[in-house]
Formats: structure tokens, sequence, C-alpha cells
């Protein structure tokens, strides 16, 4: 299968980060990007929350805000793809420039500060996806958020989860952006307890009990073990069904070499990885593998995927390694978390997932 971005992406970072983004977009609506073979096989299906993804890789909240193009993007072969941050206003976001990359770093920095057209026409768009019957296959999620100016956040996300439910098949509650003022703050347990009681029963208003979509928490890869054992506390207390780990981080690793690394913002990409996964495993610990996981942060390749999976996550997540290698890298992480299955006797991701807890406790 061609790869055009080994055609476009040279092209593509002689722009602005945030530009080149913008003009990803455009392409994709177009329907004139062509298609990724998707690898199939057996191993690679995960059945969660009552749904089916067709592979454990699938895109995170930040590249399609506004629900543009969740189809186009299960046509490069991600099993599922997560909408937004979407707020219930529209919102312009922080002043530009507010996206940097770090190639020396395989990274990328943004304070973009969840600009995004707003509910309505998010809505708008999942809704015809709905009614759309040659849709590809694939699950189709909903990152939810607040408005900078809200001062009732809780009421924020229950209007978002209330207009979504129906029409996405999973939610997710993001507290831990750094580019939103106080948001991060909404992670401590008296605040998250409130904030996740009414979404969840702003959901399950808004969906019959047969169709109502999961409702995830994503955390901060910034937090202490006090904030960790607070969050798997809430999480264990049933009305979550799971949780990504994690957002970007404020921290700065003394390791980076790019000139922009003293941006602000969220940073991302290779950094991300070995912190987030360090979140990842102890959550998985304090929860005592009962919540599902999805592992985000620094993946660029199958053992990146497979060690997030073996540190406790049954999905995971790329955004940013797209940046510099496109989006034929979903189909190498696939085809190499099929050798790596195999290699170590895995018959699907399910079992692998936790596999290095339960190695530490022989």
């Amino acid at each position: 299968m061609f790869d055009y971005y080994r055609l476009a992406g040279p092209l593509l970072r002689q722009v602005a980060a945030e530009t080149a983004h913008g003009l990803t977009i455009r392409l994709l609506k177009t329907g004139l990007v062509p298609p990724q073979p998707r690898v199939e096989h057996p191993s690679l299906t995960v059945r969660l929350w009552d749904l089916t993804f067709p592979n454990p890789v699938g895109l995170a909240a930040g590249f399609d805000k506004n629900a543009e193009v969740p189809d186009a993007m299960l046509r490069q072969g991600f099993g599922f793809v997560e909408t937004g941050t979407v707020t219930p206003r529209p919102q312009p976001g922080n002043p530009k420039p507010r996206m940097f990359r770090l190639p020396e770093d395989n990274a990328v920095i943004n304070r973009m500060g969840f600009n995004n057209q707003g509910l309505d026409a998010v809505c708008r768009r999942l809704a015809a996806r709905r009614r759309n019957g040659r849709r590809p296959v694939g699950i189709v999620g909903a990152n939810l958020g607040k408005n900078k100016d809200t001062v009732d956040a809780a009421a924020d996300y229950e209007l978002g989860a209330a207009r979504l439910a129906p029409l996405a098949d999973y939610l997710v509650i993001n507290v831990s952006s750094p580019n939103t003022p106080g948001l991060r703050a909404l992670q401590s347990r008296r605040e998250l307890e409130g904030l996740v009681a009414r979404t969840r029963a702003a959901v399950d208003k808004a969906a019959p009990a047969e169709r109502q979509p999961p409702l995830l928490l994503k955390i901060a890869p910034d937090l202490t073990e006090a904030d960790l054992a607070d969050i798997a506390a809430v999480a264990t207390a049933g009305s979550l069904d799971g949780l990504i780990v994690s957002n970007t981080t404020v921290a700065r690793p003394a390791s980076l070499r790019s000139p922009r690394a003293g941006e602000g913002g969220g940073l991302s990409g290779a950094p991300l990885f070995e912190p987030s996964t360090r979140v990842l495993r102890r959550m998985y610990q304090l929860t005592r593998g009962k919540v599902p996981l999805i592992g985000a942060g620094g993946i660029a390749s199958g053992l990146d995927a497979y060690g997030k999976i073996r540190a406790g996550a049954t999905l995971v997540q790329v955004y940013s390694a797209l940046v510099y290698h496109g989006t034929a890298l979903v189909g190498r992480i696939n085809r190499e978390l099929i050798d790596l299955l195999h290699r170590d006797g895995f018959a699907s991701v399910a079992d692998a997932v936790g596999a290095d807890h339960r190695e530490v406790r022989r």
C-alpha cells in the first residue's frame, strides 16, 4: 500500500504545526487520502464494554476536535477514534502560536486551550454519521471538556454527556488538560466525585440502559501518589467504566534537546512514554486490574503499544507520533503487536493485559 505521508509529510512540516494540522483535516475531508489496509487478526480483536474493537490501536482526542473526519481516520486502520475535546459553546482557544514540533525529541508541545466549534456542530456531524449505513467498521468516542469561563464545571460535562450519549460509542471526561485554567484541580477526590456523579446521571437520563455509552475519565501524568489513590477510589466506586492514562505533561525532562522545549503547554510524544506508562502501571495496581485502562502517551511502535498493554492497558491511543510517521504507523503497530503476542505465547491482547504484574507476583 502506498504511504502518501512519505510525500506529504516533508511538505507539511515546512509550515507551522497548527497550519499543517488544518491542512490535513481539510485533505481528509475531501476523501482523496487513500485508505490504509486494515490489519486483521484474531489476536487483535478486543471485546470491551459490549463493544468490539477490531484492533486495540485508537486515535487520541485532539486530532479530530470537531468530529469532521472520524470515518476517514477509521479508514486509516484505527480500531477506534476519539473526537473532541468538545465544549458546550464554541471557543477560540488560546492565542497563536500554540502548537510546536520538537523534532529533535520526537515530541510536540501544545497549549491549544480546547479550541473547538462547540456541541451543536459535533452533535450534528455524529448524528449524520449514525444515519450513514456505509460507515466503516470501528468505534467512535467523544471527549468532553468545559468552557474556559464556566464556573460550574460539572454543568458543562452534564450538558456534553446529555447531548452526546445517544451519538457516541463511549464518552470521556477530560479534566487533565494543562491548557485550561483550574481544570486539573477537578482531579481532586471531592471535586471528582461530584463531577463524575453528575455526568453519570446525565448519561443515564439521556440514553436507554441497553445503549448507554461507557463513561471514562482521562487523567494527567503529573499526579502525586495521593492523587492517584483518590482517582482509583473514585474509579472503583462504580460510576466510571474506565480510565485513559494519560494526557500531556507539564514536566520538561532534562533530556529535551529542541530549542522549543521551553514553550508553555502540554508535552507529548516520545518523552511522555515513560512517565505515562509509570502512572498506567500504578493505576492498574491501585484498581487491582478491575477498571479497564486505555494507555496513551509516547506510543510510536508495536513495542511501545505492547509495553502499555503489559503494564495494564486493554487499548492504546496514538497522536503525536503521526506528526512524524503518518497513518501508515497504525498498520505497523498492529503487525508488530501480532508478532510480539505470538512470541510471548499470548493468543490475544486480552491475555497480555497486565502481564508484567503477573510476572512480578511470580
